[in-house]
């Protein structure tokens, strides 16, 4: 909706829409990789830190040029690029949850699953609330911009090296 609606895309051109999940698959192999070598090189509670906030980060960055650009086509690369920086941080995210679950990971990993499916669900109503109370598609994205940089400084209080104990 957003691409036809906020930017001008004929339907035909939605097959481009697809775009951001081609980068996600790389950006998520290469986050994967960059937290493994990071960890292995400065431990795990820099490495990780270090692949959250670069990924977050990036996003953040990017979602905000998405906000003021004007032309569809570089509202898409920048789409891209922002959900690229999201995937990328992810593996480290898996990983944090090894680390400090331990043999606990796996209720680790569902409690971050169910929170972040229970922030995309409140995040894709809030995107039409926005949309229908300013008028503008691009409105959300301001508030995506500040949740991802917050999501990135965030990502400067997580401890990989620390695991949690009952």
């Amino acid at each position: 909706t957003f691409l036809v609606n906020g930017r001008g895309f004929s339907e035909g051109a939605l097959l481009l829409s697809a775009a951001p999940y081609v980068v996600a698959i790389a950006a998520n192999l290469a986050g994967g990789v960059a937290s493994d070598a990071l960890t292995r090189r400065w431990g795990a509670k820099a490495g990780r830190r270090a692949v959250g906030v670069v990924g977050l980060g990036v996003a953040s960055a990017c979602i905000a040029a998405a906000y003021v650009s004007r032309d569809p086509w570089w509202t898409l690369a920048w789409l891209s690029l922002c959900y690229g920086g999201i995937t990328f941080q992810q593996p480290g995210v898996f990983g944090v949850c090894l680390d400090i679950g331990r043999h606990r990971a796996g209720a680790m990993v569902g409690l971050m699953n169910t929170a972040s499916q229970a922030g995309g669900f409140v995040g894709s109503i809030a995107y039409g609330y926005i949309v229908g109370a300013t008028g503008s598609y691009d409105a959300p994205f301001a508030v995506m911009a500040v949740v991802l940089a917050l999501g990135a400084l965030l990502w400067t209080r997580v401890d990989a090296s620390r695991p949690l104990t009952a």
